[in-house]
């Protein structure tokens, strides 16, 4: 492959077919003469030409998760020996530490964690959703769990 010239004209055209959407790669099969989509996409970015809708989605900084307040974790929490299925096993502080202890708050069915903690501790689709304590949820039913917790919260 040779080096290509821009000439005025094709650059030009270069900036038509871009403001109208095509890709790059379409940009470059019109535009012939041995030119890859790198090649017209790095015209673009030198020309300056406007950035375009990409299906690569960039992070956007979220918001951080409320700050949970749970009086039964400011009492003191549980200890290991008094947990149950129906209690929030969320830990709190170093489990190296004498004061090391658990949310104790009552666990959503099927979860491990109360609703504030469930909804620090999962993500589902990346999605922002807050728990419904009073989500009616089939205890019956075997099934996933976080699956009827992301149907529950989400309806």
């Amino acid at each position: 492959m040779g080096k290509t010239t821009w000439s005025d004209d094709r650059v030009e055209l270069l900036k038509t077919l871009w403001a109208s959407g095509k890709t790059a790669a379409q940009i470059a099969t019109e535009l012939g003469d041995g030119l890859t989509r790198n090649a017209i996409i790095g015209k673009a970015h030198r020309l300056g030409l406007s950035g375009r809708v990409t299906p690569i989605q960039k992070k956007v900084d979220k918001p951080l998760p409320p700050e949970v307040h749970d009086t039964v974790a400011k009492d003191g929490g549980i200890s290991l020996l008094e947990l149950t299925e129906k209690t929030c096993r969320y830990p709190y502080g170093d489990p190296k530490k004498p004061n090391f202890h658990f949310c104790g708050g009552s666990s959503l069915p099927g979860l491990p964690y109360c609703g504030e903690h469930a909804a620090l501790s999962y993500q589902t689709n990346a999605r922002k959703f807050s728990i419904n304590e009073n989500a009616d949820f089939d205890t019956n039913k075997e099934g996933d769990a976080l699956a009827e917790l992301d149907d529950a919260v989400n309806t």
